[in-house]
């Protein structure tokens, strides 16, 4: 996910372009170089290169096409007619040069992810790589926080204050705290099921994905990785995907570009599973804020890495009730004392 940084001098760019007389030939010169630069990179590869690879029992030639197709996708977003039609679907706006480069990286991020899933055996490929430690964690999810940042204008269009009430971290109220925790243990319990299902109907596939994400964080099943896992990508992931691109590429998309990163996962019910999640914490992030969103992760992180042994299960679920009943009845006082226009 390093990679994520090598965009990061044309975000600053775009940024800077914002406002300014030139910033339509800013948006078409950063759109096609970061375009162009993807379609090239597949077609050097395709040509022999060895700049990505495919791994044991992956198609080579389909990733190449799949990753010069995305660079093709990605350069027609440069032209200001083509956003204009995707602004009455979107809420971004088809002269901003910094909602141009976000639709582009947008593409380019699903584009490659989806081709790598489709045409690379991610799950055997991971398998024979190292398990992740924490500094894996902190190298893979830091870069979502740097573009999220970044991407806002932190000290370019924004102070500090200004870009945190664009990222939507305000302080919650205290039943938007606990409506994270009842969601967290929804999430959880969702997972749960869903897992069971895609071992009752896709047993292979499902033991596969066991077997990969125990090698994966296996390295992490103390207190120190426990939190790491915990507290790294739900900060860092929520603020780039539900703080920096929700309000501007929607929801849905946004949700499906938060699964798209899951490729550890490969083509499973696991990974619809994420996205199921990623619309839920997407619908809080709508109708509260990023940091109820970020606290709903954190917590469904540490549920997922401690587990909940079967004698507690009946706990758990007395506690979820609970939380539920709580968070509505925070959700039902809190409308209440909106007073209606003229009432």
């Amino acid at each position: 996910m390093v990679l994520l940084l090598f965009p990061l001098p044309m975000v600053i760019a775009a940024n800077a372009a914002v406002g300014k007389r030139w910033a339509s030939h800013a948006t078409g010169i950063l759109a096609g170089l970061t375009a162009g630069a993807t379609f090239l990179v597949g077609a050097l590869d395709l040509g022999g290169a060895g700049l990505v690879q495919a791994g044991p029992g992956g198609q080579q030639t389909g990733l190449d096409a799949g990753i010069m197709v995305t660079g093709a996708i990605a350069a027609v977003l440069a032209a200001r007619p083509v956003r204009e039609r995707i602004s009455r679907l979107l809420p971004i706006d088809p002269d901003s040069p910094v909602h141009a480069y976000a639709l582009v990286l947008a593409v380019i991020l699903f584009g490659t992810q989806l081709s790598t899933i489709v045409f690379v055996d991610v799950l055997a490929v991971d398998q024979t790589l190292p398990p992740i430690s924490i500094g894996d964690v902190l190298a893979q999810e830091t870069p979502f926080l740097i573009m999220a940042l970044a991407g806002v204008g932190l000290f370019i269009r924004r102070n500090a204050g200004g870009a945190a009430e664009r990222l939507g971290l305000t302080r919650p109220a205290w039943w938007q705290m606990v409506l994270a925790l009842a969601a967290a243990g929804a999430f959880f319990a969702f997972i749960q099921g869903a897992d069971s299902l895609s071992h009752l109907w896709t047993p292979g596939i499902a033991s596969q994905v066991d077997r990969t994400t125990q090698h994966v964080f296996g390295g992490l099943n103390d207190p120190i990785g426990i939190a790491a896992i915990a507290l790294l990508p739900g900060i860092c992931e929520e603020i780039l995907f539900r703080g920096a691109l929700q309000p501007r590429l929607g929801l849905l998309v946004t949700a499906v570009l938060f699964t798209s990163i899951h490729t550890q996962y490969g083509l499973s019910f696991d990974a619809l599973s994420v996205l199921i999640v990623a619309i839920g914490l997407g619908l809080i992030r709508k109708y509260t804020n990023t940091t109820t969103s970020g606290l709903a992760h954190i917590t469904y992180n540490l549920l997922a890495g401690i587990g909940i042994a079967g004698g507690l299960v009946g706990v758990a679920v007395a506690v979820e009730l609970g939380l539920v009943a709580l968070a509505g009845y925070g959700i039902w006082s809190s409308r209440r004392r909106i007073v209606p226009a003229g009432g």
